[in-house]
Formats: structure tokens, C-alpha cells, sequence
């Protein structure tokens, strides 16, 4: 299909005529010089009234101008494009609310979003290669996770902004969820709906887990509450959805506990599935006995829940929206960590 279309416009004689429009024949028709009538398609530097910019734009439509988009890149650097190293997000559920974000701002900048995936075993420097054989404006490296990336010191000046990452050694601006913050805000919603046996079963090995779990004991030691305990979903060191589960154990232990929870808090909204099933066994009624909540927001999963789950859903579409901004800034900030509160989804699990 795309190479049908690439010869009908070629083969097209209108069409055709239109791809042999150049700037000198806009501003030979406008009475302006060259330079004003790229500033005015092109957005270059050049200063005009928006009427001449308005008579130029009008006469390039006129004409059925359209943009050299190869000669433009070899004359500036650089496309109308943006770059995103995906270092496993395209898999991601996640994927759709970043480059929603990223694409709705790169086409309010006259931009285009196109993504690499940065795949096991490759190398990131390889990638990066590939991305800027197409000469894109700027580079974004986003991951399905937040987690630390190690960007050799060579590259980290090609990207121009990390999207739920961390580059590891700070030279490079990074957008993550504020995922102590959203635990403390979680908690403080359970307790203010009268919660007090709090028990967190969570995603161990993981920096999300790591900064939950702070932000949960601290929300807890706040309300000089201690916690009913903090449990690993899964049987490895580091979470993995494959990974064999260790949820349904730990709500039979909880419920067979002296001291059985009015609520628990999921690392995820699979592990809150999971917590689900366990309690439905039980016998145990949502939020009747226990209240459950989680982090994610899988709309598809957690609305759909019975009853729906409460959840804190990431900020990705935020992180997408500012990462573009900051890629297109024309002053660029100096290299620095940003925390994206997550927000609070009220279902009927509390």
C-alpha cells in the first residue's frame, strides 16, 4: 500500500507539479524574499507582519506547495520528527497513554512521533544509530517501567529527555511516577475511610516497589499506625508477572492471622485481581470485610472488576505531554529528576 501510493503521487501529472513548487517561485509571486517565505511555512527566524505571513501561507496553498521534507532535513539537520527509544514499551499496556501524550503535543509543534524498540541484547548506542539515521529533531528514551538506566557517557547527550526512567548518573533530564507519593496518598485515603489493619502486598525487586513501600510505612507512621506487613507477590527476587505467585497464600495467612486486615493494598492491579479470587474463597465480601486497592489503573482489568477496583492510575499521558515539551523547548533546563503525581481512581473496593 505505502509503495502504491509513493508511485501514484509521482505518476500523478497534478500531483507531480506540485513537488516542483519551491520557495523562489512563493516568493516570486508574493514580492517577498526567500527567507521571509520560509520563515513563514517553516517557522525560520526571518521577521514579518502576520499579514505577509498570512499572503505567503496563502499562496503556497494556492500553488499546492508542499514541503521537501528530505531537503529541508539537509538544510536545517534536522526533520519534523521525534525519536522515542522504546526500551520494551511498545509491549507495554502502558504504551498508548505515553505516545498519546507525545504525539498530541509533537502535532500541536507541526511534528511527527516514530518509536525503535530497543530489544534484549542490543546495545543502546546501536539503537540511537538507528533512530538518528532518520534525522530526528530530538530523542526520547521511555521504558515500560520505571527503573535507573545506565546511558553510556558518549550518548547521553542524544536524548533529550527520559520518560518513566531515570538516567542513572543524572545527566539527562527524567519524568517518573512519584511513586512514594502515590503510596502515601493511597494509604491516606484507606485510613481516612476508617482503615486501620493496613497489609501491602507488593512488587519486590523492582525501584516502584522500593518507593511504595516507603511511602506506605511513612503514610502509616504519620497515623502512628503499624503495618500489618509487607509481603512479595511473586515467589523471585524481582516481580514478574510470569513469575509463580505468592498472593493467594498470603491473604490465607492474613485471614487466618490474629489480626485479620480491613484492607489491603496490591503493588499492582494483577495482584489485586489475584487478592480478589483469594477473598471471594474466603467467603470474604469487597469492601464489606476488606477493602482492596492498587496501583496502575489497567482500565480494562480494574473497571471491570467485581466490584471495580480502586486504584492509583500512572501518569504516563502527563509524562508523554511534558516530555514533548521539553524536547522542543528553545531554551532547554539544565539536567534534572521530575515527579508526576499519580491520580486517585474512587471505584467500590473501599
Amino acid at each position: 500500500m505505502a509503495i502504491y501510493l509513493e508511485y501514484w503521487v509521482i505518476d500523478n501529472p497534478t500531483e507531480r507539479a506540485k513537488l516542483t513548487i519551491s520557495l523562489s517561485d512563493i516568493a516570486e509571486r508574493a514580492g517577498v524574499s526567500v527567507k521571509t517565505v520560509s520563515g513563514a511555512l517553516h517557522g525560520g527566524s526571518a521577521r514579518m507582519s502576520d499579514e505577509t505571513r498570512q499572503k505567503v501561507k496563502a499562496i503556497a496553498e494556492e500553488l499546492g506547495y508542499v514541503t521537501n521534507l528530505a531537503a529541508r532535513g539537509v538544510r536545517q539537520g534536522w526533520l519534523p520528527l521525534v525519536g522515542v527509544v522504546s526500551d520494551g514499551l511498545i509491549t507495554s499496556p502502558f504504551a498508548t497513554e505515553i505516545v498519546r501524550g507525545l504525539d498530541g503535543a509533537a502535532r500541536s509543534a507541526g511534528m511527527a512521533v516514530f518509536a525503535v524498540n530497543h530489544s534484549t541484547g542490543q546495545s543502546i548506542g546501536s539503537v540511537l544509530d538507528e533512530v538518528q539515521q532518520f534525522r530526528p529533531r530530538a530523542v526520547a528514551y521511555a521504558a515500560m517501567y520505571h527503573k535507573d538506566v545506565d546511558l553510556p557517557g558518549t550518548l547521553a547527550g542524544a536524548v533529550g529527555v527520559m520518560i518513566n526512567c531515570r538516567e542513572a548518573a543524572g545527566r539527562v533530564t527524567s519524568l517518573v511516577p512519584d511513586e512514594e507519593g502515590g503510596a502515601r496518598e493511597i494509604i491516606r485515603y484507606l485510613l481516612a475511610a476508617g482503615r486501620r489493619r493496613i497489609a501491602f502486598i507488593n512488587l519486590p525487586g523492582i525501584l516502584a516497589g522500593t518507593l511504595r513501600e516507603k511511602g506506605f510505612r511513612a503514610a502509616l507512621e504519620e497515623a502512628s499506625i503499624e503495618p500489618l506487613g509487607v509481603f512479595p507477590a511473586v515467589r523471585r527476587s524481582v516481580y514478574s508477572d510470569r513469575a509463580p505467585s505468592l498472593v493467594a497464600s498470603h491473604v490465607d495467612a492474613l485471614l487466618a492471622s490474629g489480626q485479620k486486615p480491613d484492607a489491603i493494598l496490591c503493588g499492582n492491579d494483577r495482584v489485586a485481581m489475584e487478592v480478589y479470587a483469594a477473598l471471594a474463597r474466603a467467603g470474604c465480601r469487597i469492601p464489606d470485610d476488606i477493602a482492596v486497592a492498587s496501583f496502575d489503573n489497567q482500565v480494562e482489568l480494574a473497571s471491570r472488576l467485581d466490584p471495580p477496583l480502586t486504584t492509583m492510575a500512572l501518569p504516563h499521558r502527563a509524562m508523554g505531554r511534558l516530555a514533548m515539551e521539553i524536547l522542543l523547548a528553545g531554551q532547554p533546563e539544565p539536567p534534572h529528576l521530575r515527579k508526576l503525581p499519580f491520580h486517585l481512581v474512587e471505584r467500590a473496593s473501599v
